[in-house]
Protein backbone atom coordinates (compact mmCIF):
# COMPACT_ATOMS: atom_id res chain seq x y z
CA UNK A 1 0.00 0.00 0.00
CA UNK A 2 2.82 1.96 -0.35
CA UNK A 3 2.45 5.86 -1.71
CA UNK A 4 -1.45 4.61 -2.26
CA UNK A 5 -4.46 6.70 -1.63
CA UNK A 6 -8.33 5.34 -1.30
CA UNK A 7 -11.18 7.43 -2.78
CA UNK A 8 -14.74 6.50 -1.73
CA UNK A 9 -16.82 7.27 -4.97
CA UNK A 10 -20.65 8.74 -3.84
CA UNK A 11 -23.65 6.39 -3.98
CA UNK A 12 -23.84 5.77 -7.43
CA UNK A 13 -21.31 7.87 -9.15
CA UNK A 14 -18.56 5.20 -9.40
CA UNK A 15 -18.45 5.64 -13.32
CA UNK A 16 -17.57 9.78 -12.66
CA UNK A 17 -15.10 8.97 -10.07
CA UNK A 18 -13.51 6.50 -12.19
CA UNK A 19 -13.28 8.55 -14.95
CA UNK A 20 -11.76 11.60 -12.74
CA UNK A 21 -9.04 9.35 -11.27
CA UNK A 22 -5.40 8.34 -12.77
CA UNK A 23 -3.27 5.87 -11.91
CA UNK A 24 -6.05 3.29 -10.41
CA UNK A 25 -4.61 0.01 -9.39
CA UNK A 26 -7.61 -1.90 -7.55
CA UNK A 27 -11.74 -1.12 -7.34
CA UNK A 28 -14.43 -2.87 -5.39
CA UNK A 29 -17.64 -1.51 -4.84
CA UNK A 30 -17.86 2.16 -4.26
CA UNK A 31 -13.64 2.22 -3.37
CA UNK A 32 -10.72 2.98 -5.81
CA UNK A 33 -7.16 2.51 -4.95
CA UNK A 34 -4.80 4.79 -6.76
CA UNK A 35 -0.78 5.27 -6.52
CA UNK A 36 0.60 8.60 -5.39
CA UNK A 37 -0.59 11.36 -3.33
CA UNK A 38 -3.90 12.82 -3.12
CA UNK A 39 -5.47 13.74 -6.12
CA UNK A 40 -7.80 16.96 -6.95
CA UNK A 41 -11.64 15.15 -6.61
CA UNK A 42 -14.61 16.17 -7.27
CA UNK A 43 -16.99 13.06 -7.10
CA UNK A 44 -14.84 11.53 -4.11
CA UNK A 45 -17.55 11.68 -1.30
CA UNK A 46 -14.12 10.49 1.19
CA UNK A 47 -10.61 10.05 0.58
CA UNK A 48 -8.25 7.70 2.95
CA UNK A 49 -4.98 9.18 3.51
CA UNK A 50 -1.83 6.75 3.83
CA UNK A 51 -3.43 3.64 4.19
CA UNK A 52 -2.03 0.48 5.21
CA UNK A 53 -2.31 -3.01 4.24
CA UNK A 54 -3.14 -5.27 7.59
CA UNK A 55 -2.80 -9.30 7.43
CA UNK A 56 -4.81 -10.73 10.05
CA UNK A 57 -5.25 -14.26 11.52
CA UNK A 58 -8.49 -13.80 12.91
CA UNK A 59 -11.37 -11.92 13.75
CA UNK A 60 -9.89 -11.15 17.30
CA UNK A 61 -6.82 -10.27 15.52
CA UNK A 62 -7.66 -7.69 13.48
CA UNK A 63 -10.25 -6.16 16.10
CA UNK A 64 -6.80 -6.21 18.41
CA UNK A 65 -4.84 -4.47 15.49
CA UNK A 66 -6.74 -1.69 14.35
CA UNK A 67 -7.44 -0.94 18.02
CA UNK A 68 -3.56 -0.87 18.17
CA UNK A 69 -3.49 2.33 15.79
CA UNK A 70 -6.41 4.50 17.22
CA UNK A 71 -9.61 4.17 19.06
CA UNK A 72 -12.14 5.40 16.18
CA UNK A 73 -13.11 3.51 13.02
CA UNK A 74 -15.23 3.14 10.50
CA UNK A 75 -16.22 0.17 8.18
CA UNK A 76 -16.81 0.52 4.59
CA UNK A 77 -17.79 -3.36 4.06
CA UNK A 78 -17.42 -3.90 0.13
CA UNK A 79 -16.73 -7.70 0.55
CA UNK A 80 -16.57 -10.49 3.27
CA UNK A 81 -19.33 -8.87 4.80
CA UNK A 82 -19.87 -10.69 7.30
CA UNK A 83 -16.38 -11.20 8.42
CA UNK A 84 -16.05 -7.70 8.55
CA UNK A 85 -18.83 -7.12 10.31
CA UNK A 86 -17.60 -9.48 13.26
CA UNK A 87 -14.51 -7.71 13.30
CA UNK A 88 -16.21 -4.32 13.71
CA UNK A 89 -18.39 -5.71 16.74
CA UNK A 90 -15.36 -5.67 18.72
CA UNK A 91 -14.11 -2.07 18.13
CA UNK A 92 -15.32 0.56 20.62
CA UNK A 93 -18.92 1.55 19.06
CA UNK A 94 -18.89 4.74 17.20
CA UNK A 95 -22.47 6.22 17.04
CA UNK A 96 -24.04 7.10 13.15
CA UNK A 97 -26.79 8.87 14.99
CA UNK A 98 -28.30 12.04 12.46
CA UNK A 99 -26.82 14.70 13.16
CA UNK A 100 -28.54 18.25 14.98
CA UNK A 101 -27.84 20.90 12.72
CA UNK A 102 -25.23 23.51 13.98
CA UNK A 103 -23.29 20.91 15.69
CA UNK A 104 -19.63 21.65 14.94
CA UNK A 105 -17.59 19.11 13.02
CA UNK A 106 -16.54 16.29 14.87
CA UNK A 107 -12.75 16.39 16.21
CA UNK A 108 -11.53 13.17 17.55
CA UNK A 109 -9.88 11.10 14.38
CA UNK A 110 -12.07 8.80 12.74
CA UNK A 111 -10.65 5.95 10.33
CA UNK A 112 -11.47 3.85 7.87
CA UNK A 113 -11.61 0.47 7.02
CA UNK A 114 -12.43 -2.55 4.79
CA UNK A 115 -11.82 -6.28 5.06
CA UNK A 116 -10.67 -6.33 1.48
CA UNK A 117 -9.81 -10.05 1.80
CA UNK A 118 -10.78 -12.80 4.19
CA UNK A 119 -7.31 -12.33 5.78
CA UNK A 120 -6.40 -8.32 5.03
CA UNK A 121 -7.59 -5.53 6.21
CA UNK A 122 -6.92 -2.11 4.37
CA UNK A 123 -6.98 0.78 6.97
CA UNK A 124 -6.77 4.44 7.04
CA UNK A 125 -6.22 6.38 10.18
CA UNK A 126 -6.83 10.16 8.67
CA UNK A 127 -9.45 10.46 5.97
CA UNK A 128 -10.15 14.01 4.72
CA UNK A 129 -13.87 13.56 5.95
CA UNK A 130 -14.57 13.28 9.99
CA UNK A 131 -17.98 12.07 9.21
CA UNK A 132 -18.53 8.04 8.62
CA UNK A 133 -18.16 7.38 4.73
CA UNK A 134 -17.72 11.25 4.36
CA UNK A 135 -21.75 11.49 4.27
CA UNK A 136 -23.66 14.17 6.74
CA UNK A 137 -27.21 12.79 7.99
CA UNK A 138 -29.12 15.74 9.39
CA UNK A 139 -32.04 15.47 11.44
CA UNK A 140 -33.85 16.96 9.22
CA UNK A 141 -36.75 19.75 9.84
CA UNK A 142 -40.00 17.91 7.94
CA UNK A 143 -42.73 20.78 8.36
CA UNK A 144 -40.86 23.94 8.13
CA UNK A 145 -39.37 23.90 4.72
CA UNK A 146 -41.03 23.24 1.43
CA UNK A 147 -38.42 20.90 -0.22
CA UNK A 148 -35.32 18.37 1.19
CA UNK A 149 -33.38 21.34 -1.14
CA UNK A 150 -32.59 23.01 2.40
CA UNK A 151 -30.01 20.13 3.57
CA UNK A 152 -27.75 21.31 1.11
CA UNK A 153 -27.07 24.32 2.43
CA UNK A 154 -26.97 22.72 5.98
CA UNK A 155 -24.60 21.24 4.40
CA UNK A 156 -22.54 23.52 2.53
CA UNK A 157 -22.45 26.13 5.75
CA UNK A 158 -21.28 22.86 8.14
CA UNK A 159 -18.36 21.63 5.70
CA UNK A 160 -17.20 25.39 5.44
CA UNK A 161 -18.02 26.41 8.66
CA UNK A 162 -18.88 29.72 7.57
CA UNK A 163 -22.68 30.92 6.96
CA UNK A 164 -24.17 34.44 6.21
CA UNK A 165 -23.82 36.76 9.02
CA UNK A 166 -26.73 38.53 10.69
CA UNK A 167 -27.28 42.02 9.33
CA UNK A 168 -25.08 40.63 5.29
CA UNK A 169 -27.26 41.03 2.03
CA UNK A 170 -28.20 37.70 0.42
CA UNK A 171 -29.40 37.03 -3.02
CA UNK A 172 -31.24 33.77 -3.50
CA UNK A 173 -31.95 33.59 -7.38
CA UNK A 174 -34.43 31.03 -8.47
CA UNK A 175 -35.28 30.33 -4.84
CA UNK A 176 -38.71 29.44 -5.00
CA UNK A 177 -40.63 27.35 -3.29
CA UNK A 178 -38.25 28.94 -0.67
CA UNK A 179 -36.21 26.28 1.08
CA UNK A 180 -32.69 27.86 0.57
CA UNK A 181 -34.37 31.15 1.10
CA UNK A 182 -35.35 30.07 4.93
CA UNK A 183 -32.35 28.66 5.76
CA UNK A 184 -30.14 31.73 4.77
CA UNK A 185 -33.30 33.64 6.31
CA UNK A 186 -32.67 31.92 9.74
CA UNK A 187 -28.92 32.83 9.89
CA UNK A 188 -29.82 36.41 10.52
CA UNK A 189 -28.94 37.84 7.04
CA UNK A 190 -31.69 39.68 5.10
CA UNK A 191 -32.16 37.80 1.73
CA UNK A 192 -33.79 39.35 -1.48
CA UNK A 193 -35.37 36.00 -3.03
CA UNK A 194 -36.37 35.97 -6.80
CA UNK A 195 -38.24 33.44 -8.58
CA UNK A 196 -41.12 33.26 -11.80
CA UNK A 197 -42.56 31.02 -9.44
CA UNK A 198 -44.50 32.19 -5.79
CA UNK A 199 -42.49 31.78 -2.74
CA UNK A 200 -43.94 29.79 -0.10
CA UNK A 201 -46.31 32.25 2.04
CA UNK A 202 -45.09 31.07 5.83
CA UNK A 203 -41.18 31.93 3.98
CA UNK A 204 -42.19 35.35 2.28
CA UNK A 205 -43.76 36.49 5.43
CA UNK A 206 -40.24 36.45 7.31
CA UNK A 207 -39.28 39.49 8.52
CA UNK A 208 -35.77 39.30 6.89
CA UNK A 209 -37.05 38.26 3.61
CA UNK A 210 -38.18 40.14 0.50
CA UNK A 211 -39.05 38.28 -2.09
CA UNK A 212 -39.46 39.51 -5.95
CA UNK A 213 -41.21 37.43 -9.11
CA UNK A 214 -38.61 37.44 -11.77
CA UNK A 215 -36.15 35.55 -13.65
CA UNK A 216 -32.95 34.71 -12.02
CA UNK A 217 -31.31 35.37 -14.85
CA UNK A 218 -32.72 38.94 -16.00
CA UNK A 219 -31.61 41.01 -12.49
CA UNK A 220 -28.61 42.59 -13.54
CA UNK A 221 -25.70 42.78 -10.97
CA UNK A 222 -25.49 46.60 -11.90
CA UNK A 223 -28.45 47.48 -10.18
CA UNK A 224 -28.13 44.90 -7.50
CA UNK A 225 -25.41 47.06 -5.53
CA UNK A 226 -23.00 45.26 -3.28
CA UNK A 227 -23.84 41.31 -2.01
CA UNK A 228 -22.30 39.66 0.25
CA UNK A 229 -23.42 36.47 -0.92
CA UNK A 230 -25.41 34.81 -4.21
CA UNK A 231 -26.80 31.27 -3.78
CA UNK A 232 -28.46 29.29 -6.41
CA UNK A 233 -30.15 26.21 -7.17
CA UNK A 234 -31.89 27.24 -10.08
CA UNK A 235 -32.51 24.50 -12.73
CA UNK A 236 -30.47 25.22 -15.70
CA UNK A 237 -27.95 24.00 -18.22
CA UNK A 238 -24.14 24.34 -16.37
CA UNK A 239 -23.28 26.38 -19.14
CA UNK A 240 -26.65 29.04 -18.26
CA UNK A 241 -25.23 29.24 -14.85
CA UNK A 242 -21.90 29.56 -15.80
CA UNK A 243 -22.34 32.81 -17.74
CA UNK A 244 -24.72 34.35 -15.29
CA UNK A 245 -21.89 33.54 -12.12
CA UNK A 246 -19.30 35.62 -14.91
CA UNK A 247 -21.75 38.42 -15.11
CA UNK A 248 -21.45 38.59 -11.27
CA UNK A 249 -18.07 38.32 -10.97
CA UNK A 250 -17.33 41.18 -13.62
CA UNK A 251 -19.38 43.54 -11.94
CA UNK A 252 -17.18 42.66 -8.90
CA UNK A 253 -19.55 43.07 -5.90
CA UNK A 254 -20.73 40.72 -4.33
CA UNK A 255 -18.23 38.80 -1.88
CA UNK A 256 -19.15 35.42 -1.78
CA UNK A 257 -21.37 32.66 -4.08
CA UNK A 258 -22.80 29.11 -3.35
CA UNK A 259 -24.37 27.41 -6.93
CA UNK A 260 -25.40 24.22 -7.65
CA UNK A 261 -24.80 23.07 -11.12
CA UNK A 262 -27.16 20.40 -12.19
CA UNK A 263 -26.54 18.25 -14.57
CA UNK A 264 -29.05 17.85 -17.82
CA UNK A 265 -28.67 14.21 -18.80
CA UNK A 266 -24.86 13.54 -19.13
CA UNK A 267 -21.90 15.17 -16.78
CA UNK A 268 -20.83 18.66 -18.69
CA UNK A 269 -17.09 18.05 -17.58
CA UNK A 270 -16.65 21.23 -20.31
CA UNK A 271 -18.10 23.67 -18.21
CA UNK A 272 -17.34 21.99 -14.80
CA UNK A 273 -13.27 23.10 -16.28
CA UNK A 274 -14.22 26.55 -16.81
CA UNK A 275 -15.52 26.79 -12.76
CA UNK A 276 -12.37 25.28 -11.60
CA UNK A 277 -10.65 27.93 -13.02
CA UNK A 278 -12.81 30.52 -11.36
CA UNK A 279 -10.24 31.62 -8.53
CA UNK A 280 -10.63 31.24 -4.77
CA UNK A 281 -13.50 28.43 -5.64
CA UNK A 282 -13.97 25.31 -5.42
CA UNK A 283 -16.03 22.35 -6.43
CA UNK A 284 -17.72 20.13 -3.86
CA UNK A 285 -20.22 16.72 -4.43
CA UNK A 286 -22.31 17.29 -1.34
CA UNK A 287 -24.01 14.41 0.16
CA UNK A 288 -27.35 15.79 -0.42
CA UNK A 289 -26.33 16.66 -4.12
CA UNK A 290 -27.59 13.82 -6.32
CA UNK A 291 -26.21 14.15 -10.61
CA UNK A 292 -25.44 18.21 -9.45
CA UNK A 293 -22.00 19.29 -7.51
CA UNK A 294 -21.97 22.62 -5.21
CA UNK A 295 -19.59 25.53 -6.72
CA UNK A 296 -18.35 27.83 -4.28
CA UNK A 297 -16.64 30.93 -3.94
CA UNK A 298 -15.73 32.19 -0.54
CA UNK A 299 -13.89 35.78 -0.35
CA UNK A 300 -11.73 34.42 2.74
CA UNK A 301 -11.70 30.66 3.11
CA UNK A 302 -10.88 29.54 6.76
CA UNK A 303 -7.32 28.52 7.23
Amino acid sequence: MNNTTIYLAPRGFEKELEKELTNIVAHKGRLFIAKGGVQKTIWAQNIWLNPVEIPISSIGDGAKQLKAIQRNWWLHSVDNHRRAKLIQAKLPHVSAKRIEYGTPKPTAPLGSWTLWEPDTIIAASRCTSPYPDGELNFVEDKETSPTRAYLKLWEIFTLLERSPKKGELCLDLGSCPGGWTWVIANTGAHVFSVDKAEIHPRIGSMPNVNFCTGSAFGLDPRHAGKIDWLFSDVICYPERLYNLVQRWLEHGECRNFACTIKFQGETDYETLEKFKKIPNSKIIHLSCNKHEVTWVKLEEWSK
